[in-house]
């Protein structure tokens, strides 16, 4: 590689971290300019709003792991062009516009969906519940999970299985302890993303389940509200900083688990 080619590459590296860095760098000087950070600490609304939003992304996370692990190993297994366009078809939420992914919830779900009246004659009400708030999430977040984990089980060399299965080993066992060793970066990292993206939901969440506080308001909404109440960015601005760090660390303790857990598979 010559020297000016390495410069080139260097600067739009450069360029790029600027872009992801600056904004982040910006709330956090605002934050300790305006002295607002301990104001949304010390709020009780902050703190209900943070412990809806990690456990529903949690449990978001998990129906995305249990449901979309499965579903993941047999479209990657199989070669049918069906499969292909079940694949395809999967990765649409990923490219919605949150808006859009919103209404298209209520218009299966909500009161006056296609399913509403089903679900009302069982007695099921979705819309604008937390139990909404989890559906947003995994609506959004799931793909992002089996795309990645799709991609980890079109990679694995099958003849690892085949090999498992000649010395007797069942098809349950092969999975764990043969197919899911290989695959373990791409489920760890899909997860790492699905969770992140829950966490963050907003629009969806906002149309399907509302902005109640202490059930629908998960932190993004909270700091939606925050903007556009009488406190405007400074308040915002402080509920934006608790969910960055509180992100951020998390997702370190997250990533230091997976690679620990790659280290010794």
């Amino acid at each position: 590689m010559s020297r000016g080619v390495a410069v080139a590459l260097a600067v739009a590296a450069a360029l790029l971290a600027l872009l992801l860095l600056l904004p982040l760098a910006g709330l956090v000087w605002r934050a300790l300019s305006d002295g607002d950070v301990a104001a949304g600490l010390g709020s009780g609304a902050t703190w209900d709003a943070l412990r809806l939003s990690v456990v529903t992304a949690t449990i978001a996370l998990a129906l995305s792991v249990l449901l979309g692990t499965p579903l993941a190993w047999l479209l990657a297994r199989s070669r049918s062009r069906a499969a292909r366009l079940a694949a395809s078809l999967l990765d649409l939420p990923l490219v919605l516009p949150p808006t859009v992914a919103g209404i298209a919830l209520l218009s299966a779900f909500g009161r006056s969906g296609y399913l509403g009246d089903t679900l009302g004659a069982i007695g099921l009400s979705l819309s604008f519940t937390t139990a909404a708030v989890v559906l947003a999430q995994v609506f959004v977040s799931a793909p992002f999970y089996v795309r990645s984990a799709y991609a980890g089980f079109r990679g694995a060399d099958p003849r690892f299985e085949g090999v498992a299965y000649t010395l007797g080993l069942s098809r349950w066992r092969t999975f764990r302890s043969v197919t899911l060793p290989l695959v373990w970066p791409s489920l760890a990292g899909g997860a790492v993303l699905c969770w992140a993206r829950a966490l963050g939901e907003l629009g969806a969440t906002l149309l399907f389940a509302g902005s109640l506080p202490g059930r629908t308001q998960t932190m993004p909404l909270a700091i939606l509200a925050a903007f556009e109440s009488e406190a405007g960015i400074a308040g915002a601005v402080s509920l934006s900083v608790v969910l960055l760090g509180f992100a951020a660390l998390l997702l370190l303790a997250l990533n230091r688990v997976t690679a620990t857990a790659g280290a010794y598979r």
